[in-house]
This record gives C-alpha cells, sequence and structure tokens, in this order.
C-alpha cells in the first residue's frame, strides 16, 4: 500500500505508475516457462493491481468494494456471457427474433418455460437477453430480475451514487490502465517498448542480449495487459458507476480526432490481435458497453462507423467469426431501436450492402456476377462475405411500426442498393443447351445458389418492409420496374419479331428458342417484382391510389418474358432434352423448386405469369406460350399431328413432345390453379400453410420434424404449421420404438389436388396411385377460393379460343387415338382443365347477384361443335364419344363427373334462364351407359373367380409334390411329436405324486429320446452318450450386473470366479471350420463368429446331453442312508483319507481307508470322443474369457470357471424373472430354457474331463469353507460367500469324490445333504447380516413354530458371537426376514435341480402368483419350516454355527468395522435420468475435463451404469489399456462393466453401447419431444422428455446381458457402423 500513498500524492500520476509497472512487470511475468502460475496471479494481484485497487477505493479494497456494491442498484439484465456447451433457450412465442436467448437460470424463472422453446448447446461467446425489453414481446425479466425492476426512474445517471472523490480517481486510475493495455496489445514493434515504459536504471552491461530481454518484457507486458483487461471487467461488476465511467474513458476521442478513442483502436487492430487477447477484451466489451445503455447507442454507432474496415478486416483475417470483433453486430444490430437508428443516422442498409458487393468484384461484360471455379480459397472467402447478408437480416428483422420520413428516404436507398444487387445477380450463369456432345466441364453452378439462398429471407424481409407503408411501397414498386426495363430494355438482342395466329388471334412478339439460346434460372429482380406486385393488391393500393402506379405503361410481354424461359427450360429439362448438360443443371433445376428457396424463385415465376395473364389478351398469351415451348406448330396446323406420326419421326422427339406439350397444360393449371398466395387469391396465409400440409400429409403420414422441413422457413425459423395442424391431421403417439405421426383428417382430402405445384414428379406418381383408392376412381378438381380483383381476369385463359383449341385438339387425338402421338397423362390434364372451369363456372353462378350477367360461358362454348371447314365435333361430344372407350378405362370415371356437373350447371342457367337453352343429348347416353357398366362389371367378378379357383388348384398340386420329396423332414416332426406326446401321457401319472428334484426321494421320470438336426449338414440324430457331439452355438462374456461392489470380484473359496453368461442359440456341429466371409462385426482372434443360422455373436459351443446324473448313479440306492450328521463324519473322513493319501504318498496298503472307500478306483469315462473333447472346449472358452488368460485346458481353475458360469447365469436369469414378476417356470423362450439346461449337463459332466484329483480336491476345499478341517487355515467368512456358487460348486464336483465310494451312499443322498448344509448356512448369513429393521407390526401374531425356533436359533448366535449380534427382535419379525432373504436362493436351487436331474416342475410354479414358498420347499425336499434342519441334526450344527460365528470377520462386521451383502439383495438398476433433458446438458455443461485443468470437455458423456461423467472422444483422456490407446468410455468399460457399457452422450443426445475394444453402436436415446420424437445431435431443440418406456428397455437390455448381441445385430444391419473406432470413445 506504500506506492497506493505516493500515487495520492504524485502530480503526474501517469508517469508514477508507468515507472511501477516497468519495474515490477517484466519481472513478474518474465521468468521462461511458469512453474508456478498460481504464484504469478498472486503477485500480479499483490504487487501491480493491489495499489491500484486502493487508490480507487482510497482505503482497503476488502471494505471498498462491498461498500461500493451496496450503494449500487443491481441490474436488470442480466448479461451472463456463455461458456462453449451451455444450454441457451430461446422462446418460439416471445422472442422477437431467434437471436435472443436466455440462459438456464433466468429460463427457469421465467414464464417462458410454459410456452413452445427452443433449446441449444452455445458455441460460446453470446450473453442471456434477460432484462432486455427490447428482446422480448412479453415476460422479458424472470423472477430475479423482475425484483431489480421496481425502482427504476427514468434513465438517472449512475454516478450519482459515487462521490466526487472516488469519481475522480476512478477517471484517473481506468484512463492510465485502459490506455497503457490498448497501447501495449496494439504495440508492432518487437523488440522495443513503448518510450514511458523503459526501465530507467540500464546500467548493467549492454549486450546484443539485451534485445531478447526486451522482447520477453513486452510479452510479459502484454501478459499484464490481458490481466488488466479482465480485472476492469471484473471492478466495473462491484457498480454501474464504475461501468459508466469505464465506457466514458473508452469512447473518449483521443488527441487524433477520428478513430483515436481507445474502443475505436482496439477494434481497429482487431484482425492483428491474437486470439486470446481478442476474446478478453471482446468479453470487457460486452460487460460494460453493451451492458449501458447510454453507451450501447455510442458504441453501435461507432461500430456502425467502423463497419466497412471490419468487415474487409474480418473477410481477410483467418480467425473464426465468433473471435471476430465483427461478430457483435449480432449484439447490436438485433436490437430493434438502435437497428431502426443506424439506418437514418448512419444510412446502414446501404453501407452493408455497398461493402457486401466491394467484396463480389468479378463481373461479367453485362456487369452481371460471375464465380469462377469454386475453389477452396473463394469459397472460405465467400462464407465470410456472406456474413454480411446476416447483418442485413438483422438489421430488417424487426419491422417498423411507425415510419417517419427520414426512415423512409433511408430505406428506399437502401433499396435502391438492394435492387444493384439484385440487378448483378439477374441473368448470372446463363447456360446453353449442348447438342451433339456431353459437356466437358461442369460449369460453376454453386456460388450462385449459395448466394440466392441466403438472399431469401433478405428479399422477403424487404417486401414485408414494403407492404407496411403505402407511399414506401409505390416507390419501391417504381423502383424495381425501372431496374427490371434497364436489365430487358428493348429485349431484342436480334432476335426477328414473327407474328403468331390461332383461331382468328393473332400477337406478335420474338423468335426465341429456349432450347438454342443462352436462359439463366436467376431473375431476382423479376421475382421481386411479382412479389410487390401481389403486395400492391393485397394491401389494395393498386385500387386506392391507381394514378400514381405505372400500370398502365406495364408491358405484359416482357414481364412474361423471362420467367416464361425459366419454366420452359424446366419442362424442357424434364423431356430430357439437356441430359448433355450434365449434373449442374440438374441441380439447379432441383433447388429452383426445393422447400429453401422456392418460395423466391419459382412460385414468384409463376406470380409473374398471373400478373401478366391478368393484364393482357390470355389468347395472346397462350400463343406466345405455346411458341416458347416449341409447340405453336402442332396447335396451329391443323393435322399436323397426324402427318408427324405418320412421318414415324424419332421415336424420341415424338416422346420430347409429349412430355411438352404434358408440361405445358401442367403450367396452365397452375396459372389458374394456384391462388393460395395472399394477394393473388382471396385467402389468408393460414389458408396457405394448410394446403401445403395438406398436400404432404395426403404423400404419407409424417413426422412432425419431416413436416417441419417440407415446409419453407421464415427469417425466425418458424413456418406457421403449429397453428393449424390441428385442424387438418390426427397426431398419432410412437410405441416403444417409431416415431410419432401426423395423419391426415379424411375430410380434408376433398381439398387435395393433384397437381398441386409444389409436388416433385415423384410425389405426384406416389399420391396419384394412394389417394385413388381413398376417394374411389375421380379426383375432381378441388373448388377454389376466388381471385383477388387485380388477377381477376385471369380465368378467362379456360374459356379462351386458343385454350379451347387445345382441349380440342388433345380430345381429338384420343378419339382417333390410332392415328397420332398422344399420352393418357395429356388427356388427363385437359380433362383436369375442364373440370377446373366447370367448377369456376358453376361458383360464378352460385355467388353471381341480380343485375350481373356471368361472363364465364364455358358450357356454351363446349357444346358448340367446331368451324366450318372440317366441322369437327363438339368438345362436348368428344367426351362423351370418349366414356365408353374401351382403352380410356382408367379415366371413364372423370369424364362422367365431368358430363354430370355439365347438366347441373346447365340446369342452373336454364332455372335462371340467363342462357337459350342447349341441347340435351347428354342424360340419355349416360343412361345407357350405365346398363353397360353393370354388365361389364359382372363379366370381370366371374373371370376373376375363375382365376383364384385355378391358382388353389395348383397351389395344393405343389403342396403334395413338396411333401413327397421331403417326407424324411415331415416324419421327423411327427417323431419328435410322439416323443412329446409320450411324455404328456405319463404326465398324469406324475403328477399325483409330489414331484421332487433332489435326493433319495427323487421322482423318477422315464428317459425321453432327444432327435435333433444340424443346421449346417441338415443331419439328424439321436443324443446318446456314445455318440457325436451335437452343440449349440453360445457366447461367454463377463459381467457385473449383478455385483454389489464395483471395484473387486467376490472371491469364492480361493478361486477367482468371474462372472460368465451363455446364450445358446441352434445346434451346429462343430468340426468344420466356419469359411464365413470375414466379418468386422465379430472378432475372430478372440474366437467369436456369428450363428450360421440367426447371426447372432457366439464365441465357443456348449455340446447338448442327456441328464449326466442318470449315467453316473447307476448303483442301488440302498434303503438306509445316512442322515446328514453321520454323512458329514463320513465325507470329513474320507476327505482326510485323500489329503493323507496325497502327503504321505506312501504304499497304498498301509494306509487305513473308511469303510468301502477305494481312493486308487478310477471310473471309466462314459463319453463317446468327440463329446469329450467338446466338453474340454467349452470348458476351456468359459476360463479363457472370464479370466481374460489364454486358454489351458490342465490348469485348475477350469472347473471351477464352468460351475461359475452355470452358477452366474442361473442367478441372472432368476433376477430377470423377478424382477418382471413372471413365474419361476413359465414358458421361458426355448433359447434361455435349451441354454439353461445344456449349461447345467455340460457342467454336471465336466469334472469327467477335468483330472480326478483337481476336482477332489475343489471339493476338498469348498466343502471344508462350510465344515472346517485342520488343512485349509485361510477359509473365508460366511458372510462372504455367495451361497449358490458353493452349492453348485459342491454338487458338481461331489460325484468325483462318490464314484470311488462302494459303501452304498447315493448320489442323491449326497446332494441332497450338501443343499440341506448349504441352505443351513444361508439362514445363518441372512440372520447375521439382514435382520435389524424393526417394525411396528409385530405384536399382533401370535408366534407359531416358525417363530420361536427362529428365536431360538437367533438366540443361539447370539451366544456364539459374544453378544455382539444386535437385540433379538420379535420372533415374526425374524422369520419373515429369513422367508424374503431365502427366496432367490431357493428359486435359483429348483432351477439348477430341474435342469440338472430333469425333474418336471410342479404346475403350481409354473403360474405367477402369491410366494410359492412352500411348493419350493416341497420340490427341493426342504422342510417348511426350515429351522428344522438345525434341529434335526442338533449335536453337528451347534459346532457347525460356532465355528462360522467365531471367523474374525464376523465379529468385525457386527462390530460395524465392515460391511457384507444383506440379503435379499436388491437389483441393480441404471441410474436415475432428469425428467427434462436440459438439466443433464446443464450439469454437463459444467463438467471440464479432469485431465486438462478446468478445460470444458468437448464429449461429454454419462455412465448409465454408475452415473460418472467422462470426457470422450478426445486425446486428453486416453489410458493405455492392454498396450492400446483407448478413450475415456472404452477404459471405463473394463472397471465399471467388465468391458460391456452403457453411455448417454450429453451433447448428441444418443446412447451408446460399447462392448469390448471393437465393437460399440449407437442406440436411439430415451428421451423424446412432445412429437414423440428422438432428437440425436440436438439438431432441432425442442424440449426433450424422459421416456420411461424406452429407458425400461434398455435397463432390460442391461440385465438380459444382451447388449453385446445388440450390437452385433447393429453392425450387420449398418455396414457403417464397423468404420467406426470405437475404442477412442
Amino acid at each position: 500500500s506504500e506506492s497506493f500513498h505516493k500515487w495520492l500524492q504524485a502530480t503526474d500520476l501517469t508517469r508514477e505508475v508507468y515507472q511501477h509497472l516497468a519495474h515490477y512487470v517484466p519481472k513478474i511475468y518474465c521468468r521462461g516457462p511458469n512453474p508456478f502460475p498460481q504464484k504469478e496471479d498472486m503477485l500480479a494481484q499483490h504487487v501491480l493491481l493491489g495499489p491500484m485497487e486502493w487508490y480507487l477505493c482510497g482505503e482497503d479494497p476488502a471494505f471498498g468494494f462491498p461498500k461500493l456494491e451496496q450503494a449500487n442498484k443491481p441490474s436488470h439484465l442480466c448479461g451472463r456471457v456463455f461458456k462453449v456447451g451451455e444450454p441457451t433457450y430461446s422462446c418460439r412465442d416471445c422472442a422477437v427474433d431467434p437471436t435472443c436467448v436466455l440462459c438456464m437460470e433466468c429460463f427457469l424463472g421465467s414464464i417462458h418455460r410454459d410456452h413452445r422453446y427452443r433449446m441449444t448447446t452455445s458455441g460460446g461467446g453470446g450473453f442471456c437477453d434477460c432484462g432486455d425489453t427490447e428482446a422480448w414481446k412479453e415476460g422479458p425479466y424472470c423472477q430475479k430480475h423482475e425484483l431489480n425492476t421496481s425502482e427504476i426512474e427514468e434513465e438517472e445517471d449512475p454516478l450519482v451514487h459515487l462521490s466526487e472523490d472516488v469519481i475522480a480517481r476512478t477517471y484517473n486510475i481506468f484512463a492510465i490502465m485502459f490506455r497503457y493495455a490498448v497501447e501495449i496489445l496494439t504495440w508492432e514493434k518487437e523488440s522495443e517498448l513503448p518510450a514511458d515504459l523503459e526501465i530507467v536504471n540500464t546500467s548493467r552491461q549492454t549486450k546484443p542480449l539485451k534485445v531478447q530481454v526486451m522482447h520477453s518484457s513486452i510479452v510479459a507486458h502484454q501478459n499484464f495487459g490481458l490481466k488488466l483487461l479482465s480485472w476492469l471487467g471484473n471492478v466495473i461488476g462491484y457498480s454501474d458507476g464504475l461501468r459508466r465511467i469505464l465506457c466514458q474513458v473508452g469512447l473518449q476521442e483521443g488527441p487524433d480526432g477520428e478513430n483515436s478513442s481507445l474502443v475505436d483502436r482496439l477494434m481497429l487492430n482487431d484482425s492483428k490481435l491474437w486470439k486470446g487477447a481478442r476474446s478478453v477484451y471482446h468479453q470487457l466489451f460486452m460487460s460494460s458497453l453493451l451492458m449501458d445503455l447510454k453507451y450501447k447507442k455510442l458504441f453501435a454507432i461507432r461500430f456502425a462507423k467502423n463497419y466497412e474496415r471490419l468487415q474487409s478486416d474480418y473477410v481477410t483475417d483467418d480467425h473464426d467469426r465468433e473471435f471476430s470483433i465483427a461478430d457483435l453486430s449480432v449484439q447490436i444490430f438485433t436490437v430493434p431501436s438502435l437497428a431502426r437508428m443506424l439506418i437514418t443516422e448512419e444510412n446502414l442498409m446501404t453501407i452493408i450492402i455497398k461493402t457486401f458487393m466491394d467484396h463480389l468484384r468479378h463481373r461479367d461484360a453485362q456487369g452481371r456476377f460471375q464465380f469462377e471455379r469454386y475453389t477452396a480459397l473463394q469459397a472460405f472467402k465467400f462464407r465470410r462475405v456472406q456474413s454480411l447478408i446476416f447483418d442485413l437480416k438483422y438489421v430488417l428483422i424487426s419491422k417498423p411500426t411507425e415510419w417517419s420520413d427520414d426512415l423512409r428516404q433511408k430505406f428506399l436507398e437502401g433499396f435502391d442498393a438492394f435492387l444493384e444487387l439484385l440487378k448483378c445477380m439477374q441473368g448470372m450463369d446463363p447456360i446453353t443447351r449442348q447438342v451433339g456432345q456431353h459437356i466437358e466441364m461442369e460449369p460453376e453452378w454453386e456460388a450462385a445458389f449459395t448466394l440466392q439462398m441466403k438472399l431469401t429471407h433478405v428479399i422477403s424481409m424487404m417486401q414485408d418492409w414494403c407492404a407496411l407503408d403505402e407511399k414506401v411501397l409505390i416507390e419501391a414498386y417504381k423502383k424495381c420496374l425501372a431496374v427490371l426495363m434497364q436489365c430487358h430494355g428493348g429485349f431484342t438482342d436480334g432476335e426477328q419479331p414473327i407474328t403468331l395466329s390461332i383461331c382468328g388471334h393473332s400477337v406478335e412478339t420474338i423468335r426465341y428458342c429456349v432450347s438454342q439460346e443462352k436462359v439463366s434460372i436467376h431473375l431476382p429482380v423479376s421475382r421481386l417484382l411479382a412479389g410487390l406486385h401481389v403486395l400492391l393488391s393485397k394491401s389494395e393500393v393498386a385500387y386506392k391510389f391507381p394514378e400514381l402506379l405505372p400500370l398502365s405503361e406495364l408491358s405484359p410481354p416482357m414481364l412474361i418474358e423471362h420467367p416464361l424461359r425459366c419454366l420452359v427450360l424446366c419442362a424442357q429439362v424434364h423431356a430430357g432434352m439437356w441430359r448433355r448438360n450434365g449434373f449442374s443443371l440438374v441441380n439447379q433445376i432441383y433447388y429452383y423448386h426445393n422447400v429453401k428457396c422456392r418460395r423466391e424463385m419459382f412460385d414468384k415465376d409463376i406470380v409473374m405469369l398471373q400478373t401478366g395473364v391478368s393484364m393482357m389478351d390470355p389468347n395472346h398469351f397462350l400463343m406466345i406460350m405455346l411458341s416458347r415451348f416449341e409447340l405453336y406448330q402442332i396447335f396451329s396446323t391443323p393435322d399436323y399431328g397426324k402427318r408427324f406420326s405418320s412421318e414415324i419421326t424419332h421415336k424420341d422427339v415424338v416422346q420430347q413432345n409429349n412430355t411438352l406439350i404434358e408440361e405445358m397444360l401442367y403450367l396452365i393449371i397452375m396459372i389458374v390453379g394456384e391462388r393460395f398466395s395472399p394477394g393473388v387469391g382471396q385467402v389468408n396465409a393460414t389458408d396457405e400453410i394448410k394446403r401445403e400440409i395438406i398436400h404432404q400429409l395426403s404423400i404419407k403420414p409424417m413426422a412432425h420434424s419431416e413436416l417441419v422441413k417440407s415446409l419453407p422457413e421464415d427469417e425466425n425459423k418458424e413456418t406457421g404449421m403449429e397453428s393449424v395442424i390441428e385442424a387438418v391431421a390426427h397426431f398419432k403417439k410412437p410405441g416403444l420404438t417409431g416415431r410419432g405421426m401426423y395423419e391426415l383428417k379424411p375430410e380434408c382430402a376433398k381439398e387435395f389436388n393433384l397437381y398441386f405445384y409444389h409436388f416433385s414428379r415423384a410425389e405426384q406418381s406416389k399420391v396419384n396411385g394412394k389417394i385413388k383408392s381413398v376417394l374411389g376412381k375421380t379426383l375432381p378438381p378441388p373448388v377454389l377460393p376466388p381471385f383477388c380483383p387485380l388477377f381477376a381476369s385471369l380465368v378467362n385463359i379456360l374459356q379462351s379460343d386458343v385454350m379451347l383449341c387445345i382441349m380440342r385438339t388433345v380430345l381429338q387425338w384420343a378419339v382417333e387415338h390410332n392415328g397420332y402421338a398422344w399420352s393418357e397423362s395429356m388427356l388427363q390434364r385437359v380433362l383436369h382443365l375442364i373440370g377446373m372451369a366447370l367448377q369456376e363456372e358453376k361458383q360464378h353462378l352460385d355467388n353471381v347477384t341480380e343485375e350481373h350477367v356471368v361472363t364465364f360461358t364455358f358450357t356454351q362454348k363446349i357444346s358448340k361443335p367446331g368451324e366450318a371447314p372440317n366441322n369437327s365435333p363438339s368438345i362436348l361430344a368428344m367426351l362423351e364419344t370418349l366414356q365408353n372407350a374401351p382403352y380410356l378405362d382408367v379415366h371413364k370415371d372423370m369424364i362422367r363427373w365431368i358430363l354430370k356437373t355439365f347438366n347441373a350447371i346447365k340446369k342452373i342457367r336454364e332455372s335462371s334462364s340467363t342462357s337459350p337453352v342447349a341441347e340435351t343429348e347428354g342424360t340419355i347416353m349416360e343412361e345407357s351407359s350405365r346398363d353397360k357398366d353393370k354388365a361389364e362389371r359382372k363379366r370381370k367378378a366371374e373371370i376373376a373367380r375363375l382365376r383364384r379357383e385355378k391358382i388353389m388348384a395348383q397351389m395344393s398340386e405343389m403342396q403334395r409334390h413338396f411333401i413327397d420329396e421331403n417326407k424324411e423332414l415331415f416324419q421327423q416332426t411327427l417323431e419328435l411329436d410322439a416323443s412329446t406326446s409320450a411324455v404328456l401321457d405319463n404326465s398324469p401319472m406324475v403328477s399325483n405324486m409330489a414331484l421332487t428334484a433332489l435326493g433319495p426321494a427323487q421322482t423318477q421320470v422315464p428317459e425321453q429320446r432327444q432327435f435333433v438336426t444340424c443346421i449346417l449338414c441338415q443331419e439328424e440324430q439321436e443324443v446318446k452318450v456314445e455318440s457325436k457331439a451335437m452343440v449349440l452355438a453360445a457366447f461367454v462374456q463377463r459381467s457385473t450386473v449383478l455385483s454389489k461392489n464395483r471395484s473387486k470380484f467376490i472371491q469364492d473359496p480361493g478361486n477367482d470366479c468371474c462372472s460368465v453368461y451363455f446364450d445358446s442359440v441352434q445346434a451346429k456341429e462343430q468340426r468344420r471350420q466356419q469359411r464365413l466371409r470375414l466379418h468386422t462385426s465379430y472378432d475372430v482372434e478372440n474366437g467369436e463368429f456369428l450363428c450360421p443360422l440367426c447371426e447372432c455373436l457366439s464365441n465357443t459351443v456348449i455340446p447338448l446331453l442327456l441328464p449326466p446324473r442318470n449315467i453316473f448313479n447307476s448303483r442301488l440306492n440302498i434303503s438306509d442312508q445316512p442322515k446328514l450328521t453321520q454323512w458329514i463324519r463320513t465325507i470329513s473322513q474320507q476327505i482326510k483319507a485323500l489329503q493323507v493319501l496325497r502327503k504321505e504318498e506312501k504304499n497304498m496298503d498301509e494306509l487305513q481307508f473308511p469303510e468301502g472307500f477305494r481312493p486308487d478306483f478310477h471310473p471309466k469315462n462314459p463319453y463317446s470322443e468327440s463329446i469329450k473333447e467338446m466338453l474340454t472346449t467349452f470348458g476351456t472358452a468359459t476360463y479363457k474369457v472370464g479370466l481374460k488368460v489364454h486358454p489351458n485346458e490342465e490348469d485348475p481353475r477350469v472347473p471351477i470357471m464352468c460351475w461359475g458360469s452355470c452358477a452366474y447365469t442361473i442367478q441372472s436369469i432368476e433376477r430377470i424373472l423377478s424382477d418382471e414378476d413372471k413365474p419361476l417356470f413359465g414358458p421361458l423362450p426355448c433359447r434361455l430354457d435349451d441354454c439353461l439346461r445344456s449349461l447345467t449337463r455340460f457342467a454336471a459332466a465336466h469334472w469327467t474331463v477335468a483330472s480326478l484329483s483337481v476336482v477332489q480336491g475343489h471339493f476338498c476345499k469348498l466343502f471344508a469353507s462350510l465344515v472346517p478341517d485342520d488343512n485349509h487355515g485361510d477359509l473365508p467368512c460366511i458372510l462372504d460367500i455367495d451361497m449358490f456358487h458353493l452349492l453348485v460348486g459342491l454338487v458338481l464336483a461331489f460325484p468325483a469324490l462318490q464314484c470311488q465310494d462302494f459303501s452304498g451312499i447315493s448320489l442323491g443322498t449326497g446332494d441332497l445333504h450338501i443343499f440341506h448344509l448349504v441352505t443351513m448356512a444361508h439362514i445363518v448369513q441372512i440372520l447375521l447380516t439382514s435382520c435389524t429393521e424393526e417394525n411396528g407390526m409385530d405384536q399382533e401374531n401370535p408366534a407359531g413354530e416358525e417363530e420361536l425356533a427362529v428365536l431360538a436359533l437367533y438366540k443361539t448366535l447370539h451366544q456364539c458371537t459374544g453378544s455382539a449380534l444386535k437385540e433379538i427382535p420379535s420372533g415374526w419379525h425374524l422369520w419373515r426376514n429369513v422367508r424374503n432373504g431365502i427366496m432367490p436362493f431357493l428359486k435359483c436351487c429348483a432351477l439348477f435341480f430341474h435342469y440338472l436331474n430333469g425333474v418336471p416342475s410342479p404346475p403350481e410354479l409354473q403360474v405367477s402368483g402369491t410366494s410359492h414358498f412352500e411348493h419350493l420347499c416341497n420340490y427341493l425336499s426342504l422342510p417348511n419350516n426350515l429351522i428344522c434342519l438345525f434341529q434335526e441334526n442338533n449335536e453337528i450344527t451347534k459346532l457347525l454355527i460356532e465355528s462360522w460365528c467365531h471367523n474374525i470377520e464376523v465379529k468385525r462386521y457386527l462390530e460395524g468395522e465392515r460391511d457384507a451383502i444383506s440379503y435379499p439383495r436388491e437389483s441393480n438398476k441404471l441410474i436415475d435420468l432428469p425428467e427434462d433433458y436440459s438439466s443433464l446438458i446443464n450439469q454437463a455443461s459444467n463438467f471440464s475435463c479432469p485431465k486438462s485443468g478446468g478445460d470444458k470437455s468437448r464429449a461429454p458423456t454419462l455412465c448409465l451404469v454408475c452415473g460418472t461423467l467422462l470426457c470422450s472422444q478426445s486425446y486428453c483422456c486416453q489410458t493405455e489399456l492392454e498396450g492400446e490407446d483407448v478413450g475415456a468410455c472404452t477404459a471405463h468399460t473394463y472397471s465399471c462393466g467388465s468391458g460391456v457399457g452403457i453411455f448417454l452422450r450429453v451433447r448428441e443426445c444418443q446412447v451408446l453401447f460399447l462392448a469390448g475394444k471393437t465393437k460399440g453402436c449407437f442406440y436411439s436415446p430415451p428421451y423424446l419431444d412432445d412429437y414423440g420424437e428422438t432428437d440425436q445431435g440436438l439438431r432441432r431443440g425442442n424440449p426433450l422428455h424422459l421416456c420411461k418406456e424406452r429407458f425400461k428397455k434398455i435397463q432390460k437390455l442391461w440385465h438380459q446381458h444382451s447388449i453385446t448381441e445388440e450390437i452385433g445385430h447393429a453392425q450387420e444391419a449398418n455396414q457403417t457402423l464397423v468404420g467406426i473406432d470405437w475404442q477412442h470413445l
């Protein structure tokens, strides 16, 4: 603070401060690569910024700043600057334009959250517009900022809250610091500093080295300069007064006059600064100049004055738009009041357009834009220039409500400039038809269309502005017309005038052939004029001030000439005459009609023709049109058509002419029928949208997003669809897949017009077929709204002589159908036109008032025969002839409808007797034709019936044939049926007795023979012990779906047990090599392949076996089997004997063995070689995948892996069934059923291929974990054992011991005792871990025997654990916990023994219902009161319980030093996702990459299994895994899901499935918008909400371990997924 006192006294403050900086800055910021950035910041704060803060406050800033903050009124503007990826919200109902956005906090507190809003993620750099009244039509404040608005007086000066001396000191220090920062940042010499920053005492030796030192101190100063700017930004946050002072300092003119203020200097040096510096000072501008309304205006003026320079800098600069000061235009120009002010005071519109024109310098001889080949550099520059168009759009986006003379004048000046621009586009890129050979080089066309597309909205907005003020509209119309006259002055480009005449009418025009001369698609001036002409009609200016308008001077032929050429070009392209011009032309025609451009291109050309027709004699128009279409000859010369076809001209030419005639008729239909734009017809804007939607939906039902894409957007990205969609369509909600669809309401179909002008040709034919099936055969033209008066005379084209001549000619060709070249669609169009004319006349008659005579007399004209020389019949007569022509069956209904309408009109005319009576031949003919019609129908029905019978006969013949050829197939199915029915016959006998799955009392089931067919060679064989192996394809994978502790695997006694999961598919023979084509959706090195039948991913095979227990259990069951206690003793002796044997390795004879135990006996393996091979194969596969090691059949862990995989699979299936409330033995899908059966039998047979002593060793160790012996010391605690895994291991290893025991203990007895023993251990487990929670309902329940028994057992435990166990809850409560806790275990055991021993399940377990506890106990031969197990074997259970409870871990658990799993285990679920998607985006935008300090992650990705956010798809978070670089997600799958992962990519809103390093796919996300669509990539920005059903579906895939399979199917279906480097995600 001593510098602070020095500064207060200083006379020349600037010098003092500069010296201070010169001395300290290089010291702090100069030391090469910086080891301690925090220290540097601290020093800078302390030594450099500290004194300034003291000086500014006049006291300790720790007290000074809070005081300032208190005195300050909080701002009602939010002004939060967005980070990259932060969610922003715009309201589609209230925002003035789409650039008005809110940050999440303001949005949630605003009224807009209930409106239609759009959500996007920010690219960074904009700021929140909350509190800006000009940005919102309503609700400008959120709740937080609303509080600050209450006491705003009109524009008070913020400086009143500051004391004089604070103002003076702030002014001083801001001026010095801001100037210093600007000077040093814009300093251009790299080897010397500004004079006043040189260090004075440079007495050290001056060596050349100094250059470098100075250089680095410049860098030091620049670093500090940036630090200063951000410091200024922070300081002004304390008070509006400080902000105002900084603005004053920044905008104060310097000594050098123009552009010398600090702000100007920074702006004009923008492109010389580096990115970091730019973003710092842009932020400062935003937080200062743009937040102070008074200075925002002044800044806007400076910005506009320098606009041209800033834009030119930007165009030549190489950084992106968001790093350029030019990007601030969006903050300034979109404020309506500023935009208006800049237009009137700075002539901004003209400046922007002129700047734009200056950058496009290339012109041709006529002054039109010329774009050479579109190189990358040009495209880049052109993209930059286009940003000017956006600025123009911003300026125009909010329309003025009242006009001042100034605004009018300046707008019209801008309009002039705009016309200059359009004039350079009129006729650009002209093309000439290629004849003879194909074009060599595709001409450049994209640039011109890009320009047109970008300008589309601007052109529309210009028209909107004109429409708002009558004076402006009249002036604009005149100017536009004048420019058009200049473009086509005199329009004789050397063309000769010619005279055309048909039917006694003649017209002068010029000779011009589109197919020979130059023609251009770009006619923006004509189109703008067309738009303005419609506005004259719409705003009725044309009728109010006809004298002000040059309507009389208009030359309609000139107006229509170019648009007509353009439409003829399209017709000729369609007729295939321009094929040699290559794709560039096809693309141009495509865009001309495309929804993005058509509004200002194709639509306006039609309007221009309508304008022309309404102002000239329709006969003249039609003749010019025939001439441009090059069809004049055909229609003006009688019989030309006949000659033409008789000379058998080139078939192509005939085809071309036909197409041209069709296209011309179509054009006439459009000119007369398209009156749905306001101003042409008497309609409003919603009618126009409704009509678009009706026609789009008549193609097919559409989703909301498709529909929006097919409608034109306005400058606010709105289509206006939502307001009318309800009226014309029904919404159908989506199911679990698919999306919501809109379907057309049937009553809207009557407004459908087959010749709707926005249909593409493909759509038209599609619709044609579809609508006919809906509406019956006829498609009469719809009734149309009346034209506006300005266009009213247009309808006369339908009854003009030339039109009637064209109709008559085509009908004549159709009548004499052999002599002429004509087409049905030509006739169809003529019929449509006749229909339109009749509808029109009918409407005229319906709306006629008394004194008016209807001048539209189409009916009379078509009933008159032709002129004298050849006396052709009348149109009406020809129609009546055609109605029965057999070759026109399709059009019959339409012709009939025309005749009917004709008669109706005649009746109206007769009743009002406004016209003489015409002859009435039509009705009689109609009658007779109706009878003919009936007969015809009958005949057809008969033919159809005969045909059906014939086909049926053929089919049954084929069937017989097929059965003969494939007899064996059918016999096989019959045999199978026989074998299954045999089982069913036994079943009544079985079901009378209780079914028991294990033990000596196990129900005996007669063996069924099982036949299977190989899917590779189609051979069939019976599954027998000695036959060849038949196998199922299967897929083993690791899994953590059931694990509770994701960091380690639960240790099974002495062995790593990893979970493995099988998914069996179909039988196939393994010995054949799979010679499938190399596919990438599976990993051949890991032994993966696709099942040949259903293409499921597989990596091993399981052999099909008979129930293995029956094979080993061939010895007799002796009646007196030992009890549990005795059995345990026997087994323990046998184990001891084995261990002694192993240790001693003495002679067999010396040892004393228990009775009947023969350890030297080795059983013979009953299986055939091929089956043994398969047993080994599968065993090693599980071992390999589970432990991730190389296969090794001898490894002692193999059997444990096999048993573990069997146990885990059963557990996970039990889990799935109970989560879905399905019965345990309900109808399982056959894949699961086969899988469990094969897997259990395989696991049971596997010991036969393992070494006997290994399996015996496993048994000893597993057995010791329950019944301790002396040899195994380090046994796991009872709390850490998964009892079901233990049971499976014991039961399946037991035969290895039992095969050497000849004392008569049967295998079944062993199973039963093992099961009882494990069950008892499990009950103790449950009592120790899961009986804590109290329940208030205990008292009412009387204690039954179970309750008493369980209480007694609990007491025993209480004693054994040394009273560490909690106090005893009631017996009822204990019993309930035991029952609930043991259910999953019992269900798993039931499944296991069912598949192991093949005992059918009791019917009670096949239906879902209440607890099946009793049924399970009976099936598993347990007592219903489980505690009886303890009581019956009292002497030994006491010992066991003691040994279990004395384990040190149990003590630790009960004292709360560790935790254990409690039963029943909860199902793991995926994490809970928020209902509203934006909260996820917000969470992700706050997530920064954990490795690169504080950087925002580009692709934040959420793990749906554990909820971790990861930084995916970026180098910063790659890690090494097994020697490969992998991305964060892949690495995470290995720790979280053992290789399988489910992720949600937050920015893209898509779900990612990963499996291993090479496999992955995208899956549709569980978030939908209100229209039932997902928005992958967040492109549309509709609000998204969680769809619970879809999320459940993902969860189910995870529970069923189907992720890998899902990926396999996705990759098979979509080859592009294969190319993605999944491991880098």
